[in-house]
Formats: C-alpha cells, sequence, structure tokens
C-alpha cells in the first residue's frame, strides 16, 4: 500500500512539475481587454545597479498574455535582463487569433509570420511588443522564472535606459507600443510581477 501512494505521489508530483513547465492554454476569447498603461515622471530618478546607472524614464503597467519567453544567459543584456517575454493584450490576447501566428524570439527581438492576417497588421503591431525585463529583487526574478508561454501576467515597475559606468555603453526602452523593428522593444525595470493563470 505505501509503495503505491508513494507511486501515485510520483506520478502527481511528476505531472505537476511537467505541466508547470509547459504550455498554458486558455481556450478562444479575449484574455486581455485593457492596453498597458504608461504614466510621465514629473522628473526622472537614476540609481546604481552594479556598474551601470539606471534612469527611469516612465512609470509602466501591463497585463498581457504571454505570447513567448526567451531565456538569455551571455552578454551584458543578460547581466540585466536575462527573460524577454513577447506580451499581447486586445486581440492579441486571443488564441483563435493566435493559433494562425507563427511567433519566435531571437536576438533579443520577437517574430511573427502569418499565411494570412486573422487580423489587420496594425493590430498585430500595436497590441504585441517584445519586453526585456530587469528583475528589481530575488523574489521578482523568482517569479519571472515561473512564467509559461500562455500566462496572463501583471507587471508593473518602469520603463529604463541603462548606461555602463566602464564603457558609455547604452540600453533604452522604447516609451511608445506603436513602434517597430530595432529598439521598439521595452526595457522594463520589473517592481512586481503576477503570474494570474497559477
Amino acid at each position: 500500500m505505501k509503495k503505491q501512494l508513494f507511486l501515485l505521489l510520483a506520478i502527481v508530483v511528476g505531472w505537476q512539475a511537467f505541466n508547470y513547465s509547459g504550455q498554458v492554454t486558455l481556450g478562444p476569447g479575449v484574455m486581455v481587454h485593457e492596453v498597458p498603461k504608461q504614466t510621465a515622471l514629473g522628473s526622472s530618478a537614476s540609481f546604481n545597479l552594479d556598474e551601470y546607472v539606471v534612469t527611469e524614464l516612465a512609470k509602466f503597467e501591463i497585463k498581457a498574455k504571454v505570447l513567448a519567453r526567451k531565456n538569455y544567459r551571455f552578454g551584458r543584456e543578460a547581466d540585466l535582463s536575462p527573460v524577454d517575454l513577447a506580451l499581447g493584450w486586445r486581440n492579441m490576447s486571443d488564441e483563435s487569433v493566435l493559433e494562425k501566428i507563427d511567433i519566435s524570439q531571437s536576438g533579443r527581438f520577437y517574430r511573427w509570420y502569418v499565411d494570412s492576417f486573422p487580423i489587420p497588421r496594425r493590430e498585430i503591431e500595436v497590441h504585441s511588443a517584445n519586453m526585456h525585463l530587469i528583475p528589481s529583487n530575488e523574489l521578482v526574478a523568482d517569479t519571472i522564472s515561473k512564467v509559461r508561454k500562455g500566462d496572463i501576467v501583471e507587471i508593473s515597475g518602469s520603463l529604463v535606459s541603462v548606461v555602463s559606468n566602464k564603457d558609455g555603453w547604452r540600453w533604452k526602452s522604447s516609451l511608445t507600443r506603436n513602434d517597430t523593428g530595432s529598439g521598439a522593444c521595452e526595457l522594463i525595470w520589473v517592481e512586481d510581477i503576477y503570474i494570474a493563470t497559477m
């Protein structure tokens, strides 16, 4: 009897671990109706983070569906932001739309491809974005590590720019959701993240 209980427990734990690391499926329908909220700062605040100076450009809040996630290990960008999330809202949080869009990430970019557009091209462009996440503490970093494709997440913090004290290297967030291409990603100092689908 003990062996059977142990085996059952092992199966349950194994299934949970496998399911947790996999993709979340929520079904058709818009899951996030809100658009990201960006608030101007009265004055920008800067602080040191290791060899970098981080400057807040705007307060930022977003609720969105995770379209893809990509971990990075190498380079100074990875030292600051080890995870990128491609996020979608409004029609880009609807799985009946997303199943018709091929989404990938590499080189700190988010890319999409369609055979035919399930929604207008501009909706795809302005209702989704690749976001570089800089965790503000270990708890935030731990939560980010648990985010899966398909999750609904709520993130709050600041859009920032980063400058290296050593050689002047710079990395700056986009300040609009309407841009595309190089420089269009958001660089977020993440103060809080909540996984709504956990």
